[in-house]
């Protein structure tokens, strides 16, 4: 499953589910799909994602399987587009939807 964030001050973003609702919870708008954040409360919900990642290890956990060639990638670096898009609907004043 994928999770779409949307807003009309940015592009949408797509992530995997497991991310996707990972980073709902961060935001503390529970992990439920689809969803919406009215303009008033999307600076909490960046303010809450920004604190939730300062918690986080910066560097990523080592992958789990071995044959996997994949490299390990950290939340901070998969949430900077997600960052940049809430600021975005932030200074839009705009609705954030996912789905």
């Amino acid at each position: 499953m994928l999770v779409t964030f949307k807003t009309r001050a940015y592009a949408n973003i797509t992530m995997l589910g497991d991310v996707g609702r990972e980073m709902l919870e961060m935001m503390a708008f529970g992990s439920s799909v689809p969803g919406a954040i009215s303009p008033a409360d999307v600076p909490t919900a960046l303010d809450n994602l920004k604190q939730a990642l300062a918690k986080l290890p910066t560097q990523p956990e080592p992958a789990g399987d071995a044959d996997d060639d994949q490299p390990a990638v950290s939340m901070h670096t998969r949430a900077v587009p997600l960052v940049e898009f809430l600021q975005a609907a932030v200074a839009d004043e705009a609705y954030v939807s996912w789905e």
